[in-house]
């Protein structure tokens, strides 16, 4: 196998736009009371391809795994970036997730989405990443993998989500690595990839009730830095406009009550 990827990394923000629903024309009712000739559901078809794929593979068939390389590589690699902090990092961490998979092919669970299984693989080899580089985090404390029995509902938004929009991505990406991988990894997959908490559940190796709480949490700790960072650069603004009025003032005293007056 090939174990070299390409290079073409993906942007670090997917853009928010939600799917138009698909319309069935000219669908009739069989015998069953199915509905025939209605569009398939994409996801499940999705599936279906990367089922086949993944069975190509395994039959010795390389092609198949290279589609699955092809159709997948700049989504890992987008989804590592956002967790590590350069461009080769993701793109090495991407080559192992593959490299993992090809060893591993044999025992993929058929029940699941070939995608869920290569998140999760290039998840926790971030967060193993990042778990080297960082001994402890300011943000968390040692009780914080237990979910909070206050859960909210996901579907109401947090004010910080709009953040993670509607930002730039460097900005976000500097509050995002104030967290602790897992309310990063949490974050990322639910508000730039665009994951249901079910799927993150079954990438991270969470219960549902636990990626909603890292959710509630991980948003409120992401809102508490950037509101920190805005004080900062608030002060900093009025330093600096403090520090030009004086000199623009002491300019004046200076022309006023010189040598020559």
């Amino acid at each position: 196998m090939d174990e070299t990827l390409s290079d073409d990394p993906a942007d670090d923000m997917r853009a928010q736009s939600a799917s138009p629903t698909p319309t069935r024309t000219d669908a009739s009712r069989g015998a069953s009371g199915a509905v025939v000739g209605a569009q398939p559901d994409a996801a499940a078809e999705a599936r279906a391809l990367d089922h086949a794929a993944v069975r190509r593979a395994l039959a010795g068939e390389e092609q198949g795994f290279a589609e699955l390389v092809g159709r997948y590589e700049r989504r890992a690699w987008r989804v590592a970036r956002n967790l590590v902090p350069s461009d080769d990092d993701a793109q090495d961490l991407v080559q192992e997730a593959f490299l993992r998979v090809f060893k591993n092919l044999e025992r993929f669970d058929f029940s699941h989405a070939f995608s869920t299984w290569l998140y999760r693989i290039v998840t926790n080899l971030a967060i193993d990443h990042l778990r080297k580089r960082r001994v402890q985090y300011s943000t968390t404390g040692a009780d914080e993998d237990e979910p909070d029995p206050d859960v909210v509902d996901e579907r109401m938004e947090d004010p910080s989500a709009g953040l993670l929009r509607g930002e730039t991505a460097d900005e976000v990406k500097a509050c995002l690595e104030t967290l602790a991988p897992h309310f990063q990894s949490a974050l990322i997959l639910r508000e730039l990839e665009g994951l249901p908490c079910n799927e993150i559940a079954e990438i991270v190796g969470a219960t549902h009730v636990t990626v909603r709480w890292r959710l509630h949490r991980g948003r409120k700790l992401f809102q508490e830095e950037w509101e920190r960072r805005e004080r900062e650069r608030e002060s900093g603004s009025a330093g600096q406009l403090s520090g030009a009025t004086d000199v623009h003032q002491s300019s004046m005293e200076s022309d006023e009550f010189g040598p020559d007056a």
